[in-house]
């Protein structure tokens, strides 16, 4: 990662965490049903992470938000060519949806490419099916995955010449469900277990 992709990074992570105790304090004192399950929280609210987009799923077809969040959804940026941050998180979410499997709810789980070059939806799809038979792996124009990164407030950013570039980027895992959007977010550190009993106490609420 050069200097300037770190810098860049780590004030996009200190916003993240910065916003904390704000939006805890808000959330708790404005009778937000979900504030017993947050622990991820961002600066600007929930209103502040997700939006529309519109890509191209694993299977060829164009999709939108309303398409891919349908239940409980852990949203992920990341790429194929990642050679270690990227597939341990995936791994990790689709862990833990198989252990909210367990307890009856159904999450689906959602890798965005930041390296559209590259990962083309037969790309993805090898991917995706690898990890888990619902992950969604969604691609796009280099523009279109811009938009998406935005809405989600994911830095990205290539690192590297030639064929074997590497992308610097965030990797928070947000979750996300129908008609509320944003809920909550999880880091790197979150193991599978804490992701599920987060996403249970969502879902008792929903």
């Amino acid at each position: 990662m050069t200097r300037i992709s770190a810098l860049v990074a780590l004030v996009a992570t200190l916003v993240v965490l910065l916003g904390s105790l704000v939006y805890i304090y808000l959330g708790r004192s404005s009778g937000d049903p979900f504030a017993g399950c947050r622990e991820g929280v961002v600066a600007g609210g929930a209103a502040a992470i997700g939006g529309p987009f519109d890509l191209v799923r694993h299977d060829g077809q164009r999709v939108t938000e309303a398409d891919v969040i349908t239940g409980p959804t852990l949203v992920y940026f990341g790429y194929t060519y990642c050679p270690d941050v990227c597939p341990i998180d995936t791994v990790r979410n689709a862990d833990a949806v198989a252990l909210l499997d367990e307890r009856g709810i159904e999450a689906t789980p959602v890798m965005i490419t930041i390296d559209p070059l590259r990962d083309t939806p037969e790309v993805m799809a090898d991917y995706t099916s690898w990890m888990h038979p619902r992950m969604v792996g969604l691609t796009g124009t280099e523009a279109e995955i811009s938009e998406a990164a935005k809405a989600y407030k994911v830095y990205y950013a290539k690192n590297g010449e030639g064929e074997d570039y590497l992308m610097d980027h965030l990797t928070y895992t947000y979750f996300m469900a129908p008609e509320h959007g944003f809920l909550d977010f999880f880091q790197r550190d979150a193991t599978a277990e804490d992701i599920a009993e987060r996403v249970a106490c969502f879902d008792a609420k929903l």
